[in-house]
């Protein structure tokens, strides 16, 4: 993944590849997601998913993601030494593709472990389960913010 890249710089004339210039791994995807869906912000958080992503890969992510404006943080009020992510507008854009993604992948890559009813409410009702994200996130933040 491109570390150096700011916010506004393109490489190619091609949205999809200027996309993937931000997102085309897979850590930065599954950070998204954990805060998006799985209410995590906190740095532990992140490192106790089950697909094992390594300290100077998330430290990596989480900065690239802060820069392209995709996240952002803040002091944690109880920890002076940590801090809390959360989703800006610009990340929470991203709810679409990532539940297409779920779709797509519960679909023709689904796991056996993988929660079907929760799958199943996803893919029947897509929009109403954004709505649903969306709420949850507006709540954590109006906590926290």
């Amino acid at each position: 993944m491109e570390t150096s890249l700011k916010a506004g710089d393109c490489r190619s004339f091609c949205p999809v590849a200027n996309a993937l210039d931000v997102l085309g791994d897979r850590w930065s995807l599954l950070v998204i997601r954990d805060l998006m869906f799985m209410k995590k912000h906190e740095f532990g958080e992140f490192m106790q998913g089950p697909e094992r992503i390594a300290t100077n890969i998330l430290t990596d992510r989480l900065h690239c993601l802060q820069e392209c404006g995709i996240i952002d943080c803040r002091p944690h009020p109880s920890h002076k030494k940590k801090k809390l992510y959360y989703l800006t507008p610009k990340g929470k854009a991203l709810l679409p593709v990532l539940v297409e993604l779920i779709i797509w992948g519960g679909t023709y890559r689904a796991s056996p472990q993988m929660p079907k009813a929760q799958f199943s409410k996803i893919s029947r009702n897509p929009k109403k389960f954004m709505q649903s994200v969306l709420r949850d996130l507006q709540a954590w933040e109006s906590g926290n913010l």
